[in-house]
């Protein structure tokens, strides 16, 4: 009787154990492309990085970001807390089948690297890197260098139309690495260009969440004079946005620059609709989703590295604050023109910008 008891044990968990199993492994039935989006601890409502990719799948299944109707059944994303999490949740998401993964971010890179290697038939697509062998890893990068530099004309110009005497100007960077480097290097030619001597002080989270640290040093920078910061930090981003909104919403005649989505709307302090986001670098992450995944839908998704820049409208700036004068939009056009054309050239890495005549030589950036 014990034994007959315990068979039937074995044979209930046996049949649990494959239930559990095919509802892992398996979705609703989908006629199309299917894909996961993979994030780190900040997830898709960051504001920024990864809210770009989402909406670039939400734009590709023709959904809203309030109206994802084909979630769960065309495509999902789901955020890892801890990097310990990445080769988990790269294994899980091939195990269930997806058509495309996305990974956003280059601290996914080994990650994707190892995961890719043992699965050489899924196909991966990686934002921000361009070292990957793996044949079957479609990678993405931007020149992020030639919009910051549009950014930080912007921010010189209405420098000198506030009347700004000698102004100050900030750079809060979230994990060092060749990657937001060329978002400084790019911020502080362009400034320079406009402002050869100006002063610029520089600031690294070391983390992509954590905005009431870079909130603090934005107050701190702020209060000593400076007048603009960029921030290309993720999330903790929102904190040098927070800190500008507090001090605008005062009277204090100071600026955020937003990063990668057009943040103009997470600077606005007042029922006026007024923005303490000056304007944004757009970074537009949504690009490299929506060629992947009409790729692996006209079956000619192959692992290159693509670049997307400001000929291929991959970067850019925002003009939603109409503190942004259209003789700074004036500027700023024929100052991109010319960056296409290579009239103008961008240093994407440190190492070069530190021999350009006046850069600063001090700052806390890393090339890899």
């Amino acid at each position: 009787m014990k034994k007959l008891f315990f068979l039937s044990l074995v044979v209930i968990s046996i049949f649990s154990i494959a239930c559990q199993r095919r509802n892992v492994n398996q979705r609703p039935a989908f006629d199309g492309v299917t894909v996961r989006l993979l994030t780190d601890a900040t997830g898709v409502d960051d504001k920024s990085f990864n809210a770009a990719a989402w909406r670039g799948i939400l734009e590709f299944y023709g959904d809203t970001w309030a109206n994802p109707r084909q979630r769960g059944i065309a495509y999902d994303w789901v955020t890892a807390q801890t990097q310990d999490m990445y080769i988990p949740n790269l294994r899980q998401a091939t195990d269930e089948g997806y058509d495309l993964i996305i990974a956003t971010g280059f601290t996914w890179d080994d990650a994707v690297d190892t995961v890719a290697a043992d699965n050489p038939h899924q196909k991966y697509l990686i934002v921000d890197v361009d070292w990957l062998q793996s044949p079957n890893v479609m990678q993405a990068v931007y020149a992020e260098h030639e919009g910051s530099y549009l950014v930080g004309v912007a921010a010189a110009l209405k420098a000198i139309e506030d009347g700004i005497v000698n102004p100050r100007f900030g750079f809060i960077g979230g994990v060092p690495g060749a990657v937001i480097t060329k978002f400084q290097v790019g911020y502080v030619q362009g400034i320079l260009s406009v402002l050869p001597n100006a002063q610029i002080v520089d600031y690294y989270v070391n983390s992509w969440g954590e905005p009431a640290l870079a909130k603090t040093q934005a107050k701190n920078w702020y209060d000593a004079g400076v007048y603009a910061i960029y921030s290309a930090a993720g999330g903790s981003g929102n904190g040098t946005i927070a800190q500008a909104k507090e001090y605008r919403d005062s009277g204090r005649n100071v600026w955020a620059i937003g990063v990668d989505s057009d943040q103009h709307e997470e600077g606005i302090f007042n029922n006026a609709g007024d923005s303490a986001v000056l304007t944004s670098m757009l970074k537009r992450v949504e690009s490299s989703v929506i060629y992947a995944l009409n790729s692996v839908k006209n079956n000619t998704f192959t692992g290159r590295v693509i670049t997307f820049d400001l000929k291929a409208d991959g970067v850019g700036y925002s003009t939603s604050n109409p503190a942004m004068s259209s003789a700074i939009v004036e500027q700023l056009e024929i100052v991109r023109e010319k960056i296409i054309s290579g009239e103008i050239r961008v240093a994407s890495t440190l190492a070069e910008a530190m021999r350009l005549p006046g850069f600063p030589q001090n700052l806390r950036a890393i090339d890899d």
